[in-house]
């Protein structure tokens, strides 16, 4: 059995942002910030991309990924959940004879994620011997004291209990960063992807946590990243 894979699911018809796994982020394609963070973590036995797309393939290569099959019909879809996706790569992986002991997903659009979280992930997997780690963020704002909007077009309290909580009084509760992802490869074949054991976190500055979802998440994603090279030495 190997030890670690690093799985970067990077499926071409991005639809909010044209080509957005390979799209130009601070000069360089936004896929190869995670190949490279994978790569110089120095702990995979494997940094793969899972694409349908030659152009998100032959890219990924250049920066050292290896892409040794592509995506199938079913997993390129808008309905292929990134379960369905690993599960495939895994599957394709053992046909090829190889197995793993930690499956890595690493997300294309992840820019901010830096070698020291990966490494730090995976002593926490070995560690702690979870079903998952899942990088986190505290919410900005508690969400106990949020709004909702009725039918008549008013606000109203979401939770009525918390009218009069303060801020600091109320529990924290956090949210996925959508950077990484780590599992136990046996755990996750044989429940079918559904993570139903011990899930550990990881918390990461908001700093770092940026939804790049639309062309404003990417101007200030790229703002971001450029004031912290500037100021902080990089996020590498």
């Amino acid at each position: 059995m190997c030890k670690n894979i690093a799985i970067i699911p990077a499926r071409g018809g991005s639809k909010r942002i044209p080509k957005k796994n390979i799209k130009a982020f601070c000069g360089k394609p936004i896929i190869s910030y995670s190949i490279q963070a994978a790569i110089n973590s120095n702990i995979f036995d494997e940094v793969m991309v899972s694409t349908d797309s030659e152009e998100i393939a032959n890219i990924a290569m250049t920066y050292g990924a290896r892409v040794p099959f592509y995506r199938s019909e079913e997993t390129s879809d808008d309905f292929a959940t990134t379960s369905d996706v690993l599960l495939e790569v895994l599957n394709g992986y053992e046909r090829m004879g190889k197995t793993y002991k930690y499956a890595f997903c690493i997300y294309p659009t992840a820019p901010f994620l830096t070698t020291d979280l990966i490494l730090e992930a995976e002593a926490l997997m070995k560690a702690k011997q979870p079903d998952e780690v899942v990088t986190v963020v505290e919410f900005s704002y508690p969400p106990q004291r949020s709004y909702i909007i009725t039918e008549e077009g008013t606000l109203k309290y979401k939770y009525t209990e918390y009218i009069n909580s303060r801020s600091q009084d109320l529990e924290k509760w956090y949210h996925d960063v959508g950077q990484l992802y780590v599992y136990n490869v046996e755990n996750f074949r044989k429940n079918k992807g559904s993570i139903k054991g011990k899930v550990m976190p990881i918390i990461v500055s908001p700093l770092v946590a940026q939804d790049i979802d639309t062309e404003n998440d990417w101007i200030l994603a790229e703002e971001k990243y450029k004031l912290m090279n500037k100021i902080g030495g990089g996020v590498s």
